[in-house]
């Protein structure tokens, strides 16, 4: 299979979707943050000292979905039509579970987009919380859906 970001040379490119139809695109990407229980219900009863950590790192993953092309060198600018984030705190895990989903109508996918908003959100989550756990750790993060273009519709197992 060839990698559409490298030109015969092998130099990095970046892909011409000019010929590609424009279609509704979605991508969902989920993660999460696994902590000590009790940052965990530091942050699920709002006693943060920064705020309120669901909150921000939601706030902080929508504008880093829009910001996408400024940080990964070869993604195209898009039209982005909607980002959402869910974020859910889980005693049983000891984690904030995140889902993060973005639209547009357009020639290329979305997944970067929700990639980053996932990552930003999950670095959010840490960086808010972090004076009293250190240990926690940013994990699963995937895409779980990506719809529209040629391609259609998957979803991962």
């Amino acid at each position: 299979m060839a990698l559409t970001h490298f030109d015969a040379k092998g130099d990095a490119q970046m892909v011409d979707v000019s010929d590609k139809a424009e279609t509704t695109r979605i991508a969902v990407a989920r993660g999460a943050v696994e902590m000590q229980p009790e940052t965990l219900a530091l942050i699920a009863e709002g006693r943060a000292k920064k705020g309120d950590v669901l909150a921000v790192a939601r706030l902080a993953g929508i504008m880093a979905a829009k910001r996408t092309a400024d940080l990964i060198p070869l993604c195209h600018p898009l039209p982005i039509s909607s980002v959402t984030l869910e974020l859910t705190c889980v005693p049983e895990t000891s984690r904030v579970e995140i889902e993060a989903r973005v639209k547009t109508t357009g020639r290329t996918g979305v997944e970067m987009e929700a990639l980053t908003a996932l990552s930003v959100a999950q670095l959010t989550v840490y960086d808010m919380v972090k004076a009293v756990d250190r240990g926690m750790k940013l994990v699963d993060a995937r895409v779980v859906l990506k719809e529209g273009g040629k391609s259609g519709r998957w979803e991962a197992e």
